[in-house]
């Protein structure tokens, strides 16, 4: 390994070049000149220098000054402002009170405080994102552990990681035990990642993916561990979404570019207007004595000619739109969103917590008999199984005991109730296995009959859970010889090596190849249907000692398959049916893996059997021309980088297309304010997101959405109706 003292930072590798993901912690550590007691004092001021802090660095924005002065290059208003100031010279000249040049200043004013006011708000969402960052972290120094502030880490830094921390910096794994690390703000997955600093993976390997690295703003959730910090500032993950959102470049409203192209033509035809009034006049008398009221009659039709009241009227309207928006749980941050609402042909919607309830549930059980549907929404312990589509008959009820208790007690989560709404504290997966355990009758007091003696945790490496329980009673499974018992899930494929036995409606039997090859395919079966897959076995025991436990894991009996997935939410269905009813057309946006992301759009009717689906991957290999083509036929992208949905948006928009997209992590943030109408979520959304929409969901439901755009529908049909009736009377007013 290279020495890590008294060494030049010119001659390391540069971070942002790396795919650190491919490298073993030896060769990041060595690339980074770093070593197990960290760098010297001295180093870390050289890096200092030469990498900068690790902070987001904002991009240069506009003063409330220039602000202002953009409100008044309206051609509309430049129009006016020169009206007025003729009018002024022509009462000047007379003598007399300017009230007409007053009255149209007012108005220019009035018109550039409305416009000031809409606009002046900066956009926070580097603000926000800066606030993702943890001030203080502990890192290895000089072999010492000591805190620091998180903006003087430098690539090479060592930095321990434990439960509650948030990650400061983009970094390598060097150990993790039992290391679990929610990255939903910059993946937009809720399920917690299990990481592992022991794996090289491709260079292909999509962010979410990337288990042996850990990125800047995420959270720490379970476990420990140590990490090389590889990359700081705007060099993580993080700050490429901060250089994405500071790129990206806010696009007139349709009602604004309509309303310039409105102006251009008043303003040219006003123009034209009073030339001719002007050279008709001189022409026909022939007296130039008559020139200042011919300009000054000229100039008042042109005035008549600008509808001076639209940007006030057009305000009000927008103002009223938002209320009643509000009312319909979408929350609009910047008024002309509501008229491009109306104006909308595509939305790209997140998946997970938009279209889907964001909770885990589980939606079949399979064993070797019967094939089990679970009804019931979220974590609330309420529904019921059915046995092949049909109730449960009494004699195959028993089979599934076993089951259902290795599901409540090899969990280490719980349900909390509240009023009507059922909360899981803990793992998300362990709580839909707590709920399915309910609604097969085995309730929280029904459960406390139960002591756990002893657990083996899950870890990345052993891919499963393990419990030892003693039961009260021998009722629930008479089959058994002891009241004590190991119950195991986790990975089907792993828990199934440990199995010797197999559980069947008439008893207990040996596992033979046939069986095994059945259980296998019951497997794919469920994965290929996009559905997340658990093995649960057990084994009784005779007796139990501590020592013996890992030995314990053998001999197992298979007891069944679990599937659960993030269900739809019930009610998106019509709304989309609803929205191509519109002839707006719904696409799927996820991180998500493409197996789950295409069975919840084929559920919903966003995808058709057959569809096409493009994966981050695909896209790394599209050029802008091969994407423009593409996003008129692909209606699902699954596990897509930040950079992608930008992509997306911008291939969509070049295609004619106005479109409205939704998210709620960090990652969405810089495709939200490339549309022409981003839509934050109220409920789970991070800050970053909300900053840089137009629209906030408060209650998280792509049926807002739907519901948003009809009012918007009908807000801009009012304004084109305004619109028509205000140049009616004012053409009348020039013709008289």
């Amino acid at each position: 390994m290279v020495s890590n003292t008294h060494t030049g930072v010119n001659t390391l590798a540069s971070p942002s070049d790396q795919s650190w993901h491919t490298l073993s912690r030896q060769q990041a550590m060595d690339l980074l000149q770093s070593g197990p007691d960290g760098l010297s004092d001295e180093e870390v001021k050289q890096r200092l220098q030469h990498y900068g802090t690790n902070e987001l660095q904002e991009g240069a924005s506009r003063s409330p000054w220039e602000i202002l002065w953009d409100q008044f290059k309206n051609i509309m208003l430049l129009m006016l402002i020169v009206v007025a100031l003729v009018s002024l010279g022509l009462d000047l000249q007379q003598g007399g009170f300017p009230k007409d040049a007053i009255a149209i200043f007012a108005i220019v004013i009035l018109n550039g405080l409305l416009g000031y006011l809409q606009e002046s708000r900066a956009e926070k969402a580097l603000a926000a994102l800066k606030g993702m960052t943890t001030p203080k972290v502990q890192v290895v120094r000089q072999g010492q552990a000591q805190a620091v502030e998180a903006k003087s880490l430098v690539p090479g830094d060592l930095v321990l990681l434990e439960a509650g921390v948030q990650v400061p910096a983009d970094g390598r794994l060097l150990e993790a035990a039992n290391l679990q690390i929610r990255e939903a703000a910059l993946t937009g997955e809720a399920e917690a990642i299990v990481k592992q600093a022991d794996t090289t993976l491709a260079v292909e390997a999509a962010l979410g993916d990337r288990i042996n690295l850990v990125f800047q703003g995420t959270e720490v959730l379970q476990g420990r561990g140590s990490v090389l910090i590889t990359q700081t500032g705007m060099q993580t993950e993080l700050g490429r979404i901060a250089s994405l959102i500071q790129s990206v470049e806010t696009e007139p409203t349709p009602l604004q570019q309509r309303m310039a192209q409105l102006g251009n033509v008043l303003v040219s035809g006003s123009l034209v207007l009073v030339g001719l009034v002007v050279a008709l006049g001189l022409w026909r008398t022939g007296d130039l004595s008559l020139f200042d009221e011919l300009l000054e009659v000229s100039l008042s039709m042109a005035v008549a000619v600008v509808p001076e009241g639209l940007p006030a009227v057009i305000t009000v309207t927008l103002a009223l739109g938002t209320q009643r928006m509000v009312r319909r749980h979408a929350l609009i941050r910047k008024l002309p969103a509501v008229e491009t609402l109306g104006s909308v042909t595509t939305i790209c919607s997140d998946k997970t917590g938009t279209l889907t309830q964001n909770k885990m549930v589980v939606q079949t059980v399979q064993t070797l008999d019967a094939h089990y549907q679970v009804t019931g929404e979220g974590y609330a312990p309420l529904g019921n199984l059915l046995e092949n589509g049909q109730p449960l008959s009494p004699e195959t009820a028993p089979t599934l005991t076993a089951l259902l208790l290795a599901c409540a007690l090899c969990n280490d989560a719980k349900l909390n109730h509240e009023g009507s709404l059922w909360t899981v504290l803990g793992d998300p997966t362990e709580g839909a296995l707590l709920a399915l355990a309910g609604k097969g009758g085995f309730t929280a007091d029904r459960l406390r009959q139960c002591d756990r003696l002893a657990e083996i945790p899950f870890t990345s490496e052993r891919k499963r859970m393990s419990v030892v329980v003693q039961m009260e009673t021998a009722d629930w499974l008479p089959s058994l010889p002891t009241r004590l018992v190991l119950l195991t899930k986790g990975s089907p494929e792993l828990v199934l090596e440990r199995c010797q036995a197999v559980q069947r409606k008439t008893g207990i039997e040996p596992l033979n190849p046939a069986w095994v090859e059945t259980i296998l395919a019951q497997n794919n079966a469920l994965a290929a249907a996009g559905l997340r897959v658990l093995g649960l076995a057990m084994k009784p025991l005779p007796t139990f000692t501590a020592e013996n436990l890992e030995a314990a894991e053998q001999d197992l009996v298979w007891l069944g398959l679990v599937g659960m997935l993030d269900a739809p939410r019930p009610e998106v269905l019509p709304a989309v049916m609803a929205c191509r009813q519109a002839g707006i057309r719904p696409v799927m946006i996820t991180g998500d893996h493409p197996l789950t992301a295409l069975a919840i759009a084929e559920k919903l009717g966003i995808s058709q059997p057959g569809d096409t689906l493009l994966s981050g991957r695909d896209l790394n290999h599209y050029t802008p021309a091969d994407l423009a083509k593409a996003v008129n036929h692909v209606s699902v992208y699954a596990r897509v980088a930040p950079e992608h949905k930008l992509r997306i948006v911008q291939a969509l928009q070049k295609q004619g297309a106005f479109v409205a997209m939704t998210g709620d992590g960090v990652n969405d943030a810089p495709a939200l304010k490339q549309a022409d109408i981003g839509i934050a979520m109220g409920i789970t959304g991070t800050d970053v997101s909300k900053e840089a929409s137009d629209m906030v969901l408060l209650d998280d439901n792509f049926t807002t959405i739907v519901a948003a755009t009809e009012e918007g529908r009908v807000v801009y049909d009012n304004i084109r109706r305004f619109i028509k009736y205000i140049l009616g009377s004012n053409i009348g007013e020039v013709l008289t």
